[in-house]
C-alpha cells in the first residue's frame, strides 16, 4: 500500500475531524473482505464475499451493493469531490447490476473488485492532496 501522511485533513472535511491512516486502513480491510479475501487454491485468483453472496438469486448483489455504499460514505465525509465520489459510485453499480447476472456476474465480481478499485481511488486522491499536487 502507498503510505500517506498520517492524518489528512481535507479542506471540506464534513465531520470536522482529521482523517487517520487508521480510517483508510480499516475501510482497506472491508474492501479486501468484499473483494478478495480469499485465493483459489492453486492459482492467483483471489475473492471475496461479493461474489460468494452474489451467488444468492435476487439479494446477493443488492446485499453487497449496500455495503460498498459504505465506503463511498465514507470518503464523502472525508470531503473527496462529487467527481471522484460520482467515479466511485460507477463503480458500484457497475459491479451490481453486472454481478447480478447468474453465475456469470459472480465471475465478473472476481475479477472486477469494485470495493478495491474504490480504495484505489481513495487513497491516490489523499496522497496527491498530501503532496500538494
Amino acid at each position: 500500500m502507498t503510505s500517506i501522511a498520517s492524518v489528512y485533513v481535507p479542506p471540506r472535511a464534513r465531520t470536522g475531524r482529521a482523517y487517520s491512516q487508521a480510517d483508510l486502513d480499516s475501510l482497506d480491510r472491508l474492501a479486501r473482505l468484499l473483494d478478495g479475501q480469499w485465493r483459489i487454491p492453486g492459482t492467483s485468483i483471489r475473492f471475496g464475499l461479493d461474489a460468494m453472496v452474489g451467488l444468492v438469486p435476487g439479494i446477493g448483489d443488492a446485499a453487497t451493493g449496500v455495503v460498498s455504499t459504505y465506503i463511498v460514505y465514507r470518503a464523502w465525509r472525508m470531503g473527496v469531490p462529487l467527481g471522484l465520489l460520482a467515479l466511485m459510485a460507477v463503480n458500484i453499480g457497475l459491479d451490481t447490476v453486472l454481478g447480478s447476472i447468474p453465475v456469470a456476474g459472480s465471475v465478473f465480481d472476481v475479477f472486477f473488485r469494485a470495493n478495491q478499485r474504490n480504495m484505489w481511488l481513495l487513497r491516490r486522491h489523499f496522497a496527491r492532496n498530501a503532496s500538494g499536487l
